[in-house]
C-alpha cells in the first residue's frame, strides 16, 4: 500500500486538508471551520494521512460521553481506492475507544456504495435514513452505527 502514516491533525495540515476538502466535496468546509475544529472544539478530534510529507486525508469525529460521531472523512480523489480510508477510519476506531466511546455513528449519502461497503467491512449497520440531509441535493443520508466495546 505504499509509505502511510496517521496522526493527529495540527493548523499546520489546514493547506492540504483543504485541498482535500475542495476535491471532494460539492460544499466543502471552510478553512475556518476546520480552524475551530481544532482550535475550540473541546469534543472533535481530527486525524491526517500522509504521505511523502503531504496530507491527502483526513477524519473527524466528536466524542461526546461514550458516543463517537464522525463528522467527515476524506482522500484525495486520485488516492482512492487505495485502502487509505479502511486505514484511516481503524485508526478513528481505536482513538475514540482510547478516549471511551462505546459506541461510533456516521451519515453517508445513499448513494456512496463505496463507502458503505467500507463502513460495513468495519463492523457498522444500517441506523436509519435522514431525509434530505445534503443541502447540495437534498439526498437521504444513510445512518450507520457500530459497536466500539
Amino acid at each position: 500500500m505504499g509509505d502511510y502514516s496517521i496522526r493527529l491533525m495540527g493548523l499546520e495540515d489546514l493547506d492540504d486538508v483543504m485541498e482535500v476538502e475542495q476535491k471532494s466535496f460539492s460544499i466543502p468546509w471552510t478553512r475556518e471551520a476546520f480552524y475551530n475544529e481544532i482550535e475550540n472544539n473541546s469534543f472533535a478530534s481530527y486525524l491526517v494521512v500522509e504521505h511523502e510529507e503531504r496530507v491527502i486525508g483526513y477524519c473527524g469525529v466528536w466524542i461526546i460521553v461514550d458516543q463517537a460521531h464522525i463528522t467527515n472523512v476524506a482522500i484525495l480523489p486520485e488516492m482512492r481506492g487505495n485502502g487509505l480510508g479502511h486505514l484511516m477510519m481503524k485508526s478513528m476506531i481505536t482513538l475514540a475507544i482510547e478516549m471511551g466511546a462505546a459506541t461510533m455513528t456516521l451519515e453517508v449519502r445513499v448513494s456512496n456504495e463505496p463507502a458503505q461497503r467500507l463502513y460495513r467491512k468495519l463492523g457498522f449497520q444500517n441506523g436509519g435514513i435522514r431525509k434530505n440531509y445534503y443541502s447540495d441535493n437534498q439526498e437521504d443520508a444513510l445512518v450507520m452505527w457500530v459497536n466500539l466495546k
